[in-house]
């Protein structure tokens, strides 16, 4: 180890929601550890997650490789190095393979039924003050969302996509929302619209909600970061259960989940300003018909348009007078 460095090896998820439901950790230990400088491993879709923490001195993509081959690849990249202090949020071997002071390895089932947040607290032994998740960001990264958010008008961000049919509510809906918003109590504002290069077919429902000069269409057009950045900007976001809406929570702006077949109990929107929307089916009852949660089938029908656009003007109205 170095002299007058305390080196952290960091073992995060490869699903971009898991990897944010967990970022808080990092922040508490740059927080409280001093001099403490960190090697990050994480899946490729997350990794861009973490380009710009403080004190980074490596970030290492992980991917998957026959037989486990990904663990023997990852071993001998960090191999050489004491670490005072390994967190493994994928619950391998490979820490009691590497010299080290301490560890703190996830086990599995060792969840409880409590969210991600506290399941991921339970590692560092805070789950009593578990961290919110929190990403960080350059200047230049928010210089830059400065300049895709310029504008006048409330933001409204939308995320109409997901990575599975099931959780993934009509783009039409979310079409509906946008309109009685930007019509309503969001009058005169934007629509931001974010999703991944895959995810066109449902952004294609919104484009024209607005006009073009009141569109952010930043739908793989931006990296996470900044993404995340110009969500600090947003009034609202709606999206489904997804990657980015717990981006858009991690990054402060009030947010309405929208669920089905995931359980909100351990996934839903972390902070204060976040509501959970669901139609009149239960996640229990959606398992009972679906129980391996894969068939190609929308499970989101039930939630009508008029409970997401009461959640959201309820949510409006108590943020807004929060910042009033």
């Amino acid at each position: 180890m170095a002299h007058g460095s305390f080196p952290i090896l960091f073992i995060t998820a490869t699903r971009i929601g898991d990897a944010v439901l967990s970022s808080g950790l990092i922040k508490r230990l740059l927080d409280e550890v001093p001099n403490a400088r960190f090697t990050i491993v994480a899946g490729k879709t997350a990794a861009p997650l973490f380009a710009e923490t403080p004190n980074l001195d490596r970030l290492i993509v992980l991917e998957k490789a026959k037989n486990g081959g990904h663990w023997f690849k990852l071993w001998r990249e960090v191999r050489h190095r004491k670490w005072g202090l390994i967190v493994d949020l994928r619950g391998s071997a490979i820490s009691q393979f590497l010299r080290r002071e301490r560890r703190a390895v996830f086990k599995r089932g060792s969840g409880g039924g409590v969210h991600k947040v506290v399941e991921a607290a339970r590692l560092l032994k805070i789950e009593d003050d578990p961290p919110a998740p929190y990403l960080f960001t350059s200047a230049a990264t928010e210089a830059y969302a400065d300049e895709l958010t310029a504008g006048k008008g409330p933001i409204l961000a939308m995320a109409p996509a997901a990575n599975w049919v099931g959780k993934t509510w009509p783009a039409e809906r979310f079409a509906q929302v946008a309109i009685q918003l930007l019509g309503g109590p969001m009058a005169g504002g934007r629509l931001m619209l974010l999703g991944g290069p895959d995810d066109g077919r449902a952004i294609a429902a919104l484009r024209n909600v607005v006009p073009r000069e009141r569109t952010i269409d930043l739908a793989g057009k931006v990296e996470l970061l900044a993404a995340y950045a110009c969500l600090k900007r947003a009034q609202l976001f709606v999206g489904n259960d997804s990657g980015l809406m717990h981006m858009a929570a991690a990054a402060g702006a009030p947010t309405i989940g929208l669920f089905g077949p995931s359980d909100d109990k351990l996934y839903g929107p972390w902070g204060p300003n976040t509501r959970v929307v669901r139609g009149i089916r239960s996640f229990e009852s959606i398992r009972e018909v679906d129980p391996t949660l894969s068939q190609a089938l929308c499970h989101m029908m039930d939630l009508p348009v008029d409970w997401v656009t009461a959640a959201a003007k309820d949510l409006l109205a108590q943020t807004s007078s929060k910042a009033s």
